[in-house]
């Protein structure tokens, strides 16, 4: 994604608009955009997980899928590829492993999504 614009897009990221040739499916600003976004709601879900995971005490595992399963949600205004790859970077921005996320085509499916965070 080589333009004037500033933002740099991980590699991880453009792997969600990308195809199996991994050209874009997307125009660049959109990706740009959605980028911002989901880059965003990862720093933004950090003081959740952590009061989460302080309060109630449970795994950060447990913590990470419940919200990659309300991520997931229809009206949470992000696509499966980009619910995975917010739980991956919140993942990486806390220091937590990530679990195994359920695959993108069916949400209660034992296959996984890659868990390659942003970088």
């Amino acid at each position: 994604m080589e333009d004037e614009n500033q933002i740099w897009v991980p590699p991880s990221f453009i792997a969600v608009f990308s195809d199996a040739r991994q050209r874009l499916r997307e125009p660049s600003e959109v990706v740009r955009q959605r980028y911002e976004l989901c880059e965003d709601l990862a720093n933004q879900l950090v003081e959740h997980a952590q009061l989460l995971y302080h309060a109630q005490a449970p795994s950060e595992s447990g913590i990470l899928l419940s919200l990659h399963a309300g991520l997931r949600s229809p009206d949470a205004g992000v696509s499966p590829g980009e619910a995975d790859w917010v739980v991956s970077r919140l993942a990486e921005l806390l220091n937590w492993d990530c679990p195994a996320l359920p695959a993108a085509t069916d949400p209660g499916a034992t296959e996984v999504a890659p868990d390659s965070p942003a970088g």
